[in-house]
This record gives C-alpha cells, structure tokens and sequence, in this order.
C-alpha cells in the first residue's frame, strides 16, 4: 500500500507562469489528507511572468525541509534566472532524496536539470527548450505530453500541467479519485485550433511562435509587488 502524502510543495520565483503552478494546484489541492504550500525564499507575494499577477508564497524553503511532492512550474523570462538561484537549488537538492515524487512543468525541468537532478534521465519541457536539457546530461522527449524517470515527472508547456498533476492524483489516491477531481474542474479540453504542438503547425506559424516567445523572454524580470495590509 502506497504511504499517504503528507505534504506538497510548489515552488515559487520570479517571473514564473500561473498556470503553470495554478493548474496541477487545482487537482493537486484534491491529494487526501495532504498540505499544499507555495514555497519560495520567504512568504509573501510574488510576480508572475507578466507583473500584473501575484501569487502568493505561505511558506520558505527553510520552513519546508521534507515534501513528500515537489513541483517546479516554469516561466517565460524568469527560468536562467531560476537556474542560478544557488538557494533554490540547494533546496531542490536537499529535498529530492526524500520525496515520493519531484515534478516540472515546462522550463521547470531546466531547474531541475540545473540541480542535476535529470542527468542520465529521459525529460520533457517545453518546445522552446528542448535543446537545453541535454547540455544538463537529460535526454529530451519532444512528442511526449509528460515523461515519467522513477519518481521524477516532467510535463512539456504550460498546459501539461494539468495533465501532469491528473496522473499523479490518479497514482495517488486512485484513478476513480482522479476522474471525480477532473469532473469537478471540469476539465475537458476541445480547444478551437489544433496548433497545440509544433509538430501539428506550418512552418509560417511555427516560425512566428519562435518570434514571440523570443520577445516575451527577453522582457526584464518583474518586480515584486506590494503585499496588501491586512
């Protein structure tokens, strides 16, 4: 029998991407008898990728020494930045041993693989960054929606999340557990397009994707925002 989770942690910084962390949030928050924090260097807000959102840390990394689940969400222009933070590494690197499962989305992986933790591994992050895994010692997956290494799960961009997060519920606590949480959020997609992979678009549209993510992750990080009084 599987031993109760007890505590999930998702990490916090910078620039990261809400649906990133929010979207397994939403299904993780289903996990039975487990605590769910947002962890960073200190509790309080902090920026999303865009400035105009904050989502807010309840606890530090020093204050969250044993997840039983870690995830890191990725970012669109806070991820080198994320893959410096000799902190946040040091944290990663601590708390993995110990862990029942350690979980990315998008670039989170290249955090990951920056705490060396997918050397020799099989990993997926998004299109955009594929190419950095292997200079990390990981072996990019670019068809994969996720990739499972042990206890090391990686989704690919931003979306996979949710589908990441439904997987591990469902390893959890069932998969009829898993099913009544996605019903509840209701998660059905059919989006409008079918240009959700590179491998599903021409190339005109390929190439403008490569311009604008360009441009969104050149922009500067943004600034914390004030906190507000209670």
């Amino acid at each position: 029998m599987h031993q109760p989770v007890r505590q999930i942690a998702i990490v916090l910084y910078p620039g990261v991407t809400a649906l990133d962390a929010v979207g397994p949030y939403e299904l993780l928050k289903g996990v039975r008898d487990a605590e769910l924090r947002f962890v960073a260097h200190a509790a309080g807000p902090v920026a999303c990728d865009s400035g105009v959102l904050a989502l807010g840390a309840t606890h530090s990394f020093d204050e969250t020494p044993n997840p039983d689940i870690v995830l890191v969400p990725g970012s669109e222009n806070g991820t080198a930045a994320a893959m410096q933070d000799a902190r946040l590494l040091a944290w990663l690197r601590q708390v993995h041993p110990g862990t029942r499962f350690t979980l990315s989305v998008c670039s989170g992986a290249l955090v990951l693989a920056a705490a060396g933790l997918l050397q020799g591994l099989p990993a997926t992050t998004h299109w955009a960054a594929q190419d950095v895994l292997p200079r990390f010692g990981a072996s990019p997956d670019r068809t994969a929606r996720s990739v499972r290494a042990g206890k090391i799960w990686t989704a690919a961009g931003v979306s996979a999340g949710i589908d990441l997060a439904l997987a591990v519920l469902a390893e959890i606590d069932g998969a009829t557990w898993a099913q009544i949480n996605q019903l509840i959020i209701e998660y059905d997609p059919k989006p409008p397009f079918n240009a959700g992979h590179p491998s599903l678009v021409e190339p005109d549209l390929m190439a403008a994707a490569q311009t604008e993510m360009a441009r969104r992750t050149a922009r500067p990080l943004p600034s914390p925002p004030a906190w507000p009084a209670p």
